[in-house]
């Protein structure tokens, strides 16, 4: 991914092992599991295997991992050399390297990388919060989709989301009532600033690529702010059934920490 400054894509390019650390967390397997659950809903359970997808931004290649367990194939997009080598492990370690491709490159140049219409599903998960331009990235996902059908899923920071957890988790009024209006936050895994989206500055942002919104949805509504007594890794199954009901409601998943917004190419697009 192309990142806003120097110090931020050095963050990505290093430090693999602690945001796979995270995502053994409670916090991180929710959102995982999550994003992935509703990515289900738009892809077949016996999925053709001749859907390609792409994942912006792989990371460790958990997701993409799963999608090949469903019988894509997956391509995995990283600017991190380190990310990439975890994931090529974890490729081999749950026996889908057939199903994968990696490749090592920067989201804002898709266009290069990669032929017009090559993929049938486009993972852009926590990586539009940190490129230079959003909606010329968007662009060049836009020409990668493999026609009307092809879905896009992208998962972004909710600003709403981080009004209620400066006001609940840090308890400082301050930062919250200032987290009403800005459009930048902090990263806490690796420091630095990120991009806070609402609702309908992505979907201008969409538009703007010739990508039309199908539906949103709420990921974390809760669970950051649930009391002590709640034990997060023996009630998770509990917690992740609950924040995917309301995640699916638009007055709840309005206050989620991420939103994430499945889309399609608008009529006529290319």
């Amino acid at each position: 991914m192309k990142i806003t400054a120097k110090a931020d894509s050095e963050r990505f390019e290093s430090g693999a092992d602690k945001y796979a650390a995270y995502l053994e967390t409670p916090e991180g397997r929710l959102r995982s599991d999550l994003t992935f659950a509703n990515l289900q809903e738009f892809i077949p359970l016996q999925a053709n295997r001749s859907l390609r997808a792409l994942d912006v931004g792989c990371g460790t290649g958990a997701t993409a991992i799963r999608l090949a367990r469903l019988g894509i194939h997956v391509t995995l997009l990283d600017s991190s050399a380190e990310m990439l080598e975890i994931a090529k492990r974890a490729a081999r370690e749950a026996g889908v390297t057939e199903m994968t491709a990696l490749k090592h490159g920067d989201a804002a140049e898709l266009a290069d990388l990669f032929p017009m219409q090559s993929f049938d599903v486009i993972l852009f998960h926590n990586v539009l919060e940190f490129v230079d331009d959003p909606v010329a990235v968007l662009c060049g996902v836009a020409r990668t989709l493999r026609g009307s059908p092809a879905i896009l899923s992208v998962l972004v920071r909710n600003r709403a989301g981080e009004v209620f957890k400066a006001a609940i988790q840090a308890g400082d009024l301050a930062l919250a009532e200032n987290n009403l209006t800005a459009e930048w936050g902090q990263e806490s895994l690796y420091g630095g600033r990120v991009r806070l989206f609402t609702s309908d500055s992505l979907r201008a942002m969409l538009k703007a690529a010739s990508l039309a919104v199908i539906t949103e949805r709420g990921v974390r509504v809760l669970a950051d702010y649930l009391p002590p007594q709640v034990p997060r890794s023996s009630d998770y199954e509990r917690i992740l059934e609950l924040e995917h009901k309301l995640g699916s409601r638009s007055e709840y998943a309005a206050v989620a920490r991420y939103t994430q917004c499945f889309a399609r190419l608008s009529g006529g697009a290319v």
